[in-house]
């Protein structure tokens, strides 16, 4: 590859299309639905989103009302009651999840749940059990793992070009000043950085691994509520692969999104993998190969997300967000903050 090359593959995965036409429906009047599901599915004609539910009066009347849904009701039961919803987008705060994910799988529905997929890893075995029980897919909306730059990702590391894997490191850092009433500063909630942020590389770094870490050490800073607001984690992976996951929401710290690969022959760094469609970049070096800097042309990660879960749906293909996986993401996080001390320090600890 020369220094600067634009690789062109992307739309692999966006063309198929489902027999049918899915109506979906959102648990929540969330902020990020617009991105995450909403617009995918206006791009899609196999896909509709056909309802809101809020537990605010008026608040999915007035959400509904502003981006063209036929359907708002003022409760999730009455969503969840309807017949003829086929999915539900669960986009509550990480406290509600694992309810409200097991309700609309017990009430029929295929659930793509937000991520964080649940407050620790026994919720999210319930829900996994849940799904199971149910007969019908859950997702867990790492969005980024369904882009064509992680499929890039995932083949370099696999494929032997960087050698045998050594190093990784992850970072997610951005500026969330403190509010004590916001939910990513709550405890109750789930609030945390690691639960915000960091659970982007601890899922990057667990899939490039193909196993589960072993945290070495943890260092940490809390907010006054005693969640964190910034952690470094160093981790372990099977066959010698060491690794560090770095995540803050500090007040004025500057946004950074980063991958590194250390191999035997070479290393790859990858600005920006959590969101690719708002601009980054990948550096190869490989021994004996010239330096590579290029990109992945392609539409929003939440696209391609939104194509394989209808896809996963309709052929029970899988899904690299599901089952194991997302009980293994809790696993990890739950792991962290075991050897942190605990998930919430000072006087909200009554709470963890």
């Amino acid at each position: 590859m020369s220094s600067t090359e634009l690789v062109r593959d992307t739309l692999a995965g966006l063309e198929w299309r489902s027999s049918r036409l899915w109506r979906a429906g959102l648990l929540g009047a969330s902020g990020i639905a617009p991105r995450a599901i909403i617009e995918p599915a206006q791009r899609r004609p196999d896909v509709e989103i056909a309802a809101v539910a809020s537990a605010r009066p008026g608040a999915a009347a007035r959400y509904a009302a502003e981006r063209g849904i036929s359907t708002a009701h003022d409760s999730y039961v009455a969503l969840l009651a309807d017949e003829t919803i086929d999915i539900v987008y669960v986009g509550l705060p990480i406290a509600a999840h694992a309810r409200w994910t097991i309700a609309a799988l017990e009430a029929g529905k295929h659930v793509i749940c937000e991520k964080p997929f649940a407050l620790d890893a026994t919720e999210a075995r319930a829900m996994v059990e849940a799904a199971e029980r149910a007969g019908r897919r859950l997702m867990e909306a790492f969005h980024y793992r369904y882009h064509p730059l992680f499929e890039h990702v995932m083949d370099l590391c696999r494929g032997g070009r960087l050698g045998q894997i050594e190093r990784l490191a992850g970072c997610l850092d951005v500026s969330i000043p403190f509010d004590p009433t916001a939910i990513r500063h709550a405890p109750q909630l789930g609030g945390g950085a690691l639960m915000d942020l960091g659970c982007y590389p601890v899922h990057w770094l667990r899939s490039i691994a193909g196993s589960e870490p072993v945290v070495r050490a943890v260092e940490i800073t809390r907010t006054k509520l005693g969640v964190d607001e910034s952690i470094r984690a160093s981790l372990d992976f099977a066959g010698g692969v060491s690794a560090e996951v770095v995540t803050s929401m500090a007040e004025g710290i500057p946004t950074r999104c980063h991958l590194r690969v250390e191999g035997s022959l070479g290393m790859l760094e990858v600005n920006n993998p959590a969101g690719p469609h708002d601009g980054h970049s990948i550096a190869l070096r490989i021994k004996g190969e010239p330096p590579a800097v290029y990109t992945m042309a392609g539409r929003t990660t939440f696209d391609y997300q939104l194509a394989a879960f209808l896809q996963a749906i309709e052929t029970s293909g899988s899904l690299p967000t599901e089952g194991s996986d997302a009980i293994g993401n809790m696993a990890a996080i739950d792991d962290i903050y075991r050897a942190a001390g605990g998930r919430v320090a000072g006087p909200a600890r009554a709470s963890d």
